[in-house]
């Protein structure tokens, strides 16, 4: 199965996206570098959110990564995932950051496998304040290979 075919298979719908004030993809070479992509769950771990809930948060993330790829390059086929960074609004006490992110990294994993072109590199920070008080934003760099 192809990642497309595997992200559709998960329910992923992939929709056109209108240009806006940045750019959610920028090209250059065979990289596709994203902007950060914020979750619609808000608020901060370890203060009211859980982790598990965090972990949606950065599925959530990663859903709106794959559709902005889509949007650039047409297909998810033929693309290796190389980094994350993963960015958790996170109360000053809460050290889980790396946990919340994988709730990103493995649906790109189950796309595009482990081991494989899933395989990446990832940061897993916590910030003060993430924009509109999502509790988890990520951004994504994938090659385009061949």
């Amino acid at each position: 199965m192809t990642p497309q075919e595997k992200a559709e298979s998960l329910g992923i719908t992939f929709t056109r996206q209108e240009p806006g004030y940045l750019a959610m993809v920028v090209k250059t070479g065979n990289l596709l570098m994203t902007s950060g992509h914020v979750s619609d769950i808000k608020g901060k771990l370890g203060a009211g959110v859980s982790v598990d809930e965090g972990k949606k948060a950065a599925r959530e993330c990663a859903v709106k990564i794959l559709n902005s790829v889509w949007n650039a390059h047409g297909t998810l086929d033929g693309l290796k995932v190389l980094k994350l960074l993963g960015c958790v609004n996170s109360s000053l006490d809460f050290t889980d950051q790396h946990l919340v992110v994988n709730g990103c990294s493995d649906l790109l994993h189950e796309i595009f496998g482990k081991p494989g072109d899933g395989f990446h590199a990832r940061s897993a920070l916590g910030f003060a304040q993430i924009p509109t008080g999502s509790a988890v934003e990520v951004e994504a760099i994938f090659e385009i290979k061949g």
